[in-house]
């Protein structure tokens, strides 16, 4: 199957997979008192990235919670798979949790098989939420809405080239899953991260980017660039002029760079409900609702079934257009 081909059937909708199940181990019956010391929760990535930012957010709140010290443990590399790998591996006791997401548990295995499998080796407890997929461009440009951008991309010799944090990153699939949908050349350009793309971006060397709003928000706002919209569930408290995709005709690029928390396979699930209540009822406080506004980020309350079956769709949905992009390179 030819690598066009491919991005457009993996763009199709598809059914939530009926998999990913909790556990029904015994340990949290035998220790209804859990936890009765420090919980770890991995972040697969350096400090300072939303992963790390929700996950000091949830660990605050958890400990609060659950009056025993949740720990957040900064364990970066191969874009998330090196923490995951050690959580994956550890025991299903509950004192070993990862702030998984899209990038570690979606997008890395699937460029990288051998790593873990995502569903057999976690369980996968509750969705804290994340950015939206923002298309910027350059303020200088000429276009204010999406009909501008599509008509001024169409007559462009040789497409308008268009920036990402990297092929096979969220923004990039995005931007493939856009085209496929609008049948509109547009030339990528990769690079090593979204901080490089924004100055290129910024700088006219490219004219447009697909990335996280919560990277494109300070540009935007300064007036250095145009946002066009979002592929958010629904409009944003700090752009309410901005439509999403879904109101301009493309419901299929509904989609968030999202983060959960997991843990090993195996986990108990009347801790892993209770966990997930705890975490649900923090991510929509009034506190940390404020803090997620700053940075544009959407939240989700899901029960635990609901959130395994979203991961499932999401599996489904991207893992073939990884694997398709791996395949080409």
């Amino acid at each position: 199957m030819r690598r066009r081909e491919l991005l457009q059937w993996a763009s199709l909708p598809v059914l939530p997979s009926a998999g990913l199940l909790v556990g029904q181990g015994d340990a949290y019956a035998q220790d209804g008192n859990w936890p009765t010391r420090a919980v770890k929760v991995v972040v697969p990535y350096s400090p300072g990235g939303s992963a790390d930012t929700l996950g000091r957010l949830v660990t605050t709140g958890l400990t609060e919670a659950f009056k025993q010290p949740f720990v957040i443990e900064n364990r970066g590399g191969a874009g998330g798979i090196i923490g995951s790998q050690m959580v994956a591996k550890s025991p299903a006791d509950g004192y070993t949790l990862v702030i998984s997401g899209i990038g570690s548990h979606i997008i890395a295995p699937a460029e990288n098989p051998k790593s873990f499998d995502p569903v057999n080796d976690f369980t996968h407890i509750a969705i804290l939420g994340g950015p939206p997929i923002a298309l910027a461009i350059n303020a200088s440009l000429p276009i204010n809405d999406l009909k501008g951008f599509m008509d001024y991309a169409s007559k462009q010799n040789g497409g308008l080239s268009w920036g990402s944090p990297g092929k096979g990153t969220h923004g990039y699939l995005i931007g493939e899953s856009f085209q496929a949908a609008t049948k509109i050349r547009l030339e990528h350009v990769g690079y090593k991260g979204a901080a490089p793309a924004m100055t290129d971006l910024i700088a006219g060397h490219i004219s447009a980017s697909f990335t996280t709003l919560s990277t494109a928000s300070p540009h935007i706002q300064a007036g250095r660039l145009k946002l066009i919209a979002t592929t958010g569930s629904k409009r944003l408290k700090d752009f309410p002029s901005t439509p999403t995709f879904a109101e301009l005709g493309f419901p299929k690029l509904t989609s968030t760079t999202w983060f959960s928390l997991s843990g090993p396979a195996g986990m108990p699930k009347a801790m892993v409900d209770r966990i997930n209540l705890e975490v649900r009822k923090i991510m929509h406080s009034t506190h940390v609702s404020e803090q997620l506004s700053k940075v544009s980020m959407e939240t989700f309350d899901w029960d635990v079934p609901k959130f395994n079956l979203y991961f499932g769709s999401e599996l489904k949905r991207w893992a073939p257009m990884v694997s398709a992009v791996q395949a080409d390179t």
